[in-house]
């Protein structure tokens, strides 16, 4: 009950503070008709993406391709961040049918590489990392060839999960910090940010074959120096890709945008990643973290392999 009076109270915070105006330079694509061969195909296999659920600005782009990510375990969060627009409450019981519709999706839409995310489940032993490994799994049997990509949540308290992740099929797992340390009370309650980096090395250490990745949005009202310290952060933890997007408001009842910062800026910070050692940076306003995965995955590949 405090936990609900405390969200409601930030809420009416956060519902009160007007944004600075949209530049002329943020523009969200509208879907097209090229579209309806990939939502078709994820709506007869009951698929929930995180694309439609996020309001990701770049659901046009990507389904035109056939690319979408695939978020599993439910559409109801058991946290409630005040950046994301996912619904918060309890969620519905774990579909033990979903791993295998999952896979059919994968083959039918013919996809090289799948990102595959999952809305927080601390409602479960392991935080859902066995139905990670489940459809992991299944992806594997029906599409061998198919790299995977994982985004995954904290498993916060859940001290198995990590163990069960790094036995899986995957090449890329995928965590975001979503922002600075100082930010972490107000845009992420319920998450902690030396865990989070610890869950990024930890996966690194049990799979060492993997290339690990973070993502954060800016605008939130961090400063350019501490997403800097983020960035040694992370290096330290051996991540070797991250990803740079603005963040846009879904709702006047979430986080304001403090600043809509131009794409210069967005330059800037990924010359100083690069700088930083990381292997690849995708920075830029409409970044999201897996916007373009399986081209920079390849990307990955291939400086991996000195091609």
């Amino acid at each position: 009950m405090d936990n609900q009076i405390s969200k409601a109270l930030l809420r009416k915070k956060f519902s009160d503070f007007k944004s600075p105006i949209k530049p002329d330079w943020i523009k969200v694509s509208i879907p097209s008709n090229k579209i309806n061969q990939t939502k078709n195909t994820l709506k007869e296999n009951k698929i929930v993406t995180v694309c439609e659920e996020a309001m990701c600005p770049n659901l046009s782009e990507c389904w035109e391709k056939k690319h979408a990510t695939v978020m599993i375990l439910g559409d109801v969060c058991t946290r409630s961040c005040s950046f994301c627009n996912i619904k918060t409450g309890k969620p519905n019981k774990v579909d033990i049918l979903e791993p295998a519709r999952v896979a059919s999706t994968v083959k039918r839409l013919e996809l090289k590489h799948v990102v595959i995310t999952s809305v927080d489940r601390d409602d479960l032993n392991d935080g859902g990392a066995q139905h990670f490994a489940n459809t992991i799994k299944k992806i594997k049997e029906k599409s061998p060839n198919t790299t995977v990509e994982i985004l995954t949540p904290d498993f916060r308290g859940k001290d198995s999960s990590m163990g069960i992740i790094a036995k899986t099929e995957i090449d890329v797992f995928n965590h975001n910090l979503e922002t600075i340390k100082r930010l972490y009370k107000e845009v992420r309650p319920g998450a902690d940010y030396r865990h989070s980096l610890k869950i990024l090395r930890e996966v690194k250490l049990l799979k060492p074959s993997i290339f690990t990745k973070s993502g954060i949005m800016i605008g939130l009202g961090e400063k350019y120096d501490e997403i800097r310290v983020l960035m040694d952060d992370l290096r330290e933890q051996d991540v070797d890709f991250i990803t740079i997007g603005q963040y846009l408001r879904p709702t006047l009842n979430h986080h304001p945008v403090i600043k809509y910062h131009n794409p210069d800026y967005f330059i800037r910070i990924q010359d100083e990643a690069l700088n930083k050692g990381f292997k690849i940076v995708s920075s830029s306003p409409f970044t999201r973290s897996s916007y373009h995965a399986e081209s920079d995955f390849n990307k990955l590949k291939n400086l991996h392999s000195g091609a």
